[in-house]
């Protein structure tokens, strides 16, 4: 007898660690930490809610939440049902009163240093504001994630991220055995920016199977020279339409390479100019315009 109770015991004792265990797993975290270091509370699913980086507009949206948001800046144009959401003003240092004026249970903040001012102040008006750097596609990812929990859905943020990395990979496979043109991505024109290592842009680079002159320095958008430009000698000047209108009509860009055989290409700033739900699209135009004649989509 005392051996048979003793095996009832055991077997009790590994049930409820097992419960525990299993009670642990489903139990879901109760605050996470942003950009900035705040510490933000994982509680009820926020009704209101406003998103100040159209990166973070775009996934709302995508995880089904968009219909939540009651405030964005005015240059969330993506997807058209954003444009219904009362539009606040910009991202970078917004207007404190506008925010909250509509009365948020959550804002969804740019991490750069020109916020942490409104970051605080929101945080200081008790609404629960999440400061997310979105600068590499890998910061994507952790938006997506972060956001959903907050909002309540985690297994569709899922979907849609791993939707976006399934896309991505395919691209990264068919263009990994292609030749890598170098190329210089103009950005704005006086003073002259480009993007750096720092950027999910420089990323796109490289999954659409190019090589990005300026993709030793670390910035995320670095000040450049056409000088220099020149020197690097890029296969492919990549730019908006504004941008390749102005290289064509600049005597400075005449003695370019690139600009002399005609190899200027015009992207859709729109599609590329999001680190969000249309990365794999993105790429696949980005890789259509660099591998015109090996890249299929």
């Amino acid at each position: 007898m005392p051996v048979l109770r003793t095996r009832i015991l055991v077997i009790a004792f590994v049930a409820l660690g097992v419960a525990c265990a299993r009670k642990d797993a489903q139990t879901p975290a109760t605050s996470l930490t942003d950009d900035f270091g705040d510490t933000i509370v994982v509680g009820p699913r926020p009704t209101r809610i406003v998103s100040l980086n159209p990166a973070t507009t775009e996934i709302m949206f995508a995880i089904g939440a968009g219909d939540r948001l009651v405030g964005r800046t005015h240059w969330d144009l993506y997807p058209a049902a954003a444009a219904k959401v009362p539009d606040l003003g910009t991202g970078i240092r917004p207007n404190i009163e506008a925010v909250l004026g509509a009365r948020p249970q959550l804002v969804l903040l740019y991490a750069s240093v020109d916020n942490r001012n409104a970051a605080q102040r929101f945080r200081a008006a008790g609404v629960n504001t999440l400061s997310l750097k979105t600068d590499r596609i890998e910061h994507f990812f952790r938006a997506t994630q972060l956001i959903g929990l907050l909002v309540g859905d985690t297994a569709r943020a899922k979907l849609v991220a791993d939707s976006v990395r399934k896309s991505i990979e395919s691209v990264r496979a068919k263009t990994s055995g292609l030749p890598k043109p170098t190329v210089f991505w103009h950005i704005w024109d006086a003073p002259l920016i480009t993007i750096g290592g720092g950027s999910y842009m420089s990323q796109l680079i490289d999954i659409a199977g190019g090589t990005n002159i300026y993709g030793d320095r670390p910035d995320v958008s670095p000040q450049v020279s056409i000088e220099d430009v020149i020197k690097r000698n890029p296969t492919y000047i990549i730019t908006g339409p504004e941008g390749a209108d102005k290289i064509k009509k600049d005597p400075k860009w005449a003695i370019a390479p690139a600009v002399k055989a005609g190899r200027v290409i015009v992207v859709d700033t729109a599609l590329v100019g999001r680190p969000a739900v249309r990365l794999g699209e993105a790429a696949i135009a980005l890789a259509s315009l660099i591998h015109p004649k090996d890249f299929t989509r």
